[in-house]
């Protein structure tokens, strides 16, 4: 039984230019937003499973390094062209030169990895329903399906998803959505420019559709959490940006790691705030080291936003997660 497992149906080889003293270098790693996910929950210490779609040499270069990493896979192979991602930082920055999530699945191929993905999740602690790289993979009722009967079956699923995939894993039932700012304005769901009121809108909408708990990740700005009628701002330490990538596929699993663990969204949305700022001082995308990322979380602030408040109440004080969480379980004693 893993604590966690992740449907990832096409992670991607991830093949990475650098210079290194005056020459060309190549790294070569898996990738994709469910091996980025695994990673750091792999880091705070839980078993991972990723349900995936393993295609051509790609895919058999991918399950080896998966592997290697010590990320359970259960994979379908196939032949075909399997997702890729070739950057160039060489002058620091991510310049793509080819991105690719490969070829989409035919009917057997889903029906096989539906198969293996509803088996291996039911033993799970929790599942994270995550994205493919590229359009056209996999069908968004595909999401609403895994969701609905892992919901049947009490398993809790949070998925990190947007548009149709987003739409559909809401019509099965999830308990987390983590969607950012940016696919909200994507998807339409905010206008460009959408303030606070329009955002905390939105996430009334997403958990009125399916969704237990909302997170809105906003980039350097401090995330949103919706959970019951409340909204709460989550401000992180703002540490010095190498790599924004991978940020909130951090977020994602830490997240996830302390829901698996039996702890509330509070810790987890702090954990995961925690996470998020350390990924993006490192190169790797959904790496971290757990005694870091804890000592980030004691500068995590949670505060209710103040036009959430009564009219003429008085500036809300800012607390900690440990008093937030503490009040949080006083009201619902």
């Amino acid at each position: 039984m893993s604590d966690v497992v992740i449907f990832a149906p096409s992670p991607v080889l991830e093949i990475i230019v650098e210079e290194h003293v005056g020459a060309g270098d190549v790294h070569v790693h898996a990738g994709g937003q469910g091996v980025w996910q695994a990673r750091m929950l792999l880091s705070l210490g839980r078993e991972v499973e990723l349900c995936a779609v393993l295609s051509g040499e790609t895919g058999r270069i991918l399950g080896h390094l998966l592997r290697e990493e010590g990320i359970g896979v259960v994979a379908v192979p196939r032949e075909g062209r399997g997702g890729v991602i070739v950057h160039d930082r060489r002058n620091g920055e991510r310049v793509p030169v080819i991105e690719s999530g490969g070829d989409p699945l035919a009917r057997h191929e889903l029906d096989e990895l539906y198969g293996v993905t509803l088996r291996t999740a039911l033993d799970a602690r929790l599942v994270i329903l995550s994205g493919p790289h590229g359009e056209g993979i996999v069908p968004p009722d595909f999401y609403r399906r895994i969701a609905s009967d892992l919901r049947t079956a009490g398993v809790p699923v949070i998925v990190d998803l947007a548009g149709e995939r987003l739409d559909a894993a809401l019509e099965g039932g999830v308990a987390a959505a983590k969607v950012s700012d940016e696919e909200l304005r994507a998807d339409g769901r905010v206008p460009e420019g959408a303030d606070l009121a329009q955002l905390v809108a939105a996430m009334r909408h997403l958990g009125e559709a399916g969704a237990e708990v909302v997170v809105v990740t906003r980039a350097e700005r401090p995330a949103l959490l919706l959970q019951g009628d409340a909204v709460h701002e989550i401000v992180g330490p703002e540490l010095d940006v190498v790599d924004a990538s991978g940020a909130g596929d951090s977020f994602v699993g830490a997240f996830a790691s302390v829901l698996a663990g039996g702890g509330t969204v509070v810790e987890a949305v702090t954990l995961g705030a925690a996470a998020g700022a350390q990924n993006v001082t490192r190169h790797g995308l959904g790496t971290g080291d757990p005694g870091t990322i804890e000592r980030l979380r004691g500068l995590v602030v949670m505060r209710p936003l103040p036009d959430e408040q009564d009219a003429g109440a008085p500036p809300a004080r800012e607390v900690t997660p440990d008093e937030l969480a503490r009040g949080i379980e006083e009201a619902e004693a």
